[in-house]
């Protein structure tokens, strides 16, 4: 029977990673197969991976894996308050799609209730425009230290009376124990607004597992909707957290690309479609590991260039990358790395932290001054590497203005008539301002051809997202009760 839910569902998780952001995924593309025109939405999100909006704004990378699985254009109102840290106790604050500033957790904490004001306002906007709304929280409704002022959990279940589904990771140890301590910190109207709980990443027979549920039904009167799979080898983007799996694959002829586990990486997903190519043995190496050897390293974006860069530094990357450049190794910095392989960054408005300017690598002949305007574009375009006409797509986020010779010597040729990025004479070292730039089949292959490989071949990961999602769904679909499920939302 088709999934046809009306109305708005919040999906809650006892622990950060528990599994809300594929389960809302999963919904979604479960919805929009049964007809239904259906929109995510997540309150309030922190993370360092996002993604730019069909109406020119920024959102977190899950909402827009979301709106992917539910059939629509990424918008703001999908996620319309983003934290993206800047520091262990701040973070540039995003409000409908574009920064507003960069405050402490204190300054924050009292703004939230003009935060909460954008929440309600883009709920309201898609309330009325989709038949179906499911919302993802954030972190968990057990943190009592954030309840007062809380927009991201109970919070904002309490102020629109939305109901909850509760999911937790059996795989992480303790399932029963997290969902009835999560509910022990709630107040009874909070517990009352539960409607049940899903189990995550359940592996082994599930038999043995139902006196568990039996017993869990039995304490806190809420029925489990259903317990999912451990799902392998899903090709999805993460909201922010590095994989934890590694994807070296041992194969000698394979090309060896390493990336630095920068402090503030963000938008390591631009990495997702080397990992799951074939021909690639891929790794992050992450502080107090030495750059091992490699055919390409690849320097990622970053929320905080310059103190990005001391970490390098700190961890030996600048000797390592010129040693790497003398035995004929392919460097590749995009956006963030792009800046700090040129010869200098300046901050004079204190964008990322302290105002001043820092020597960058200086392998390119470029500079960067960070300014408070940040640029947000989804670009296509042709790479000029190869023949010159392989196809690209991708996205800009960043708040630096580059310029330098070195840009005369372009990487991406834009449909709109703009140069991106550069390239040096002797065609070892690359840099440009987009990301997902190899998430295009014909642009992977031929970075990939550029990097050493040869008879590199075209990987589509659009098409491996599409598919994990439709497996995603319909494992839900075997796994839930998808008639409770529809049955808990509210009209």
């Amino acid at each position: 029977m088709p999934f046809t839910p009306r109305g708005a569902l919040m999906i809650q998780g006892t622990t950060s990673d528990a599994g809300k952001s594929t389960l809302v995924a999963g919904l979604c593309r479960l919805a929009r197969r049964g007809g239904v025109r259906v929109a995510p939405f997540k309150p309030q999100n922190m993370a360092l991976n996002s993604a730019v909006t069909a109406d020119g704004g920024e959102i977190g990378r899950a909402q827009a894996l979301q709106a992917i699985a539910a059939g629509v254009a990424a918008r703001i109102d999908f996620n319309p308050v983003l934290l993206k840290p800047t520091s262990d106790r701040g973070a540039q604050v995003i409000i409908h799609g574009h920064a507003h500033a960069n405050l402490d957790a204190r300054a924050y904490h009292a703004y939230k209730r003009v935060a909460f004001d954008a929440v309600l306002a883009s709920y309201e906007r898609l309330r009325h425009e989709f038949d179906a709304v499911i919302v993802e929280g954030a972190g968990s409704p057990a943190e009592i230290n954030l309840r007062d002022g809380d927009i991201a959990n109970m919070g904002f279940a309490e102020r629109v009376d939305c109901p909850v589904v509760l999911v937790a990771d059996i795989d992480r140890g303790g399932v029963f124990a997290h969902l009835v301590g999560t509910l022990a910190c709630l107040s009874e109207s909070e517990r009352a607004r539960i409607r049940g709980f899903v189990i995550n990443r359940f592996r082994g027979d599930i038999g043995l597992l139902k006196p568990g549920l039996d017993w869990l039904k039995a304490q806190t009167g809420k029925p489990v909707f259903g317990v999912l799979p451990y799902l392998h080898g899903l090709t999805l983007d993460a909201e922010d957290m590095l994989p934890s799996q590694p994807h070296a694959r041992g194969d000698a002829a394979a090309l060896k690309v390493i990336v630095p586990a920068l402090p503030r990486i963000s938008n390591h997903t631009d990495f997702d479609a080397l990992r799951a190519h074939a021909q690639v043995d891929f790794s992050y190496v992450r502080a107090g590991v030495a750059p091992p050897p490699a055919d390409l390293i690849v320097l990622p974006g970053s929320k905080s260039v310059q103190r990005d860069l001391a970490w390098l530094r700190e961890n030996g990357w600048d000797h390592a990358i010129e040693r790497h450049l003398r035995y004929g190794g392919k460097v590749l910095g995009i956006c963030g790395g792009m800046q700090m392989l040129g010869r200098e960054i300046d901050d004079p408005d204190g964008v990322e932290g302290a105002a001043g300017r820092v020597n960058g690598l200086a392998l390119l002949d470029l500079s960067t001054v960070l300014t408070p305007h940040k640029q947000l574009e989804n670009v296509a375009g042709r790479l000029v590497v190869g023949d010159g006409r392989a196809p690209v797509r991708g996205y800009e986020i960043h708040m630096g203005r580059t310029h330098g010779p070195a840009l005369a010597r372009p990487l991406v040729a834009l449909d709109d008539g703009r140069f991106d990025g550069a390239i040096s004479d002797d065609g070892q070292i690359a840099a440009t301002y987009l990301h997902s730039v190899f998430d295009t089949p014909e642009a992977c292959a031929a970075l990939l051809a550029w990097a050493g490989v040869t008879d590199a071949e075209p990987l589509d990961y659009p098409a491996l997202r599409e598919a994990s999602l439709d497996r995603l769904a319909d494992s839900f679909a075997q796994s839930l009760d998808m008639d409770a499920l529809r049955s808990a939302f509210a009209q």
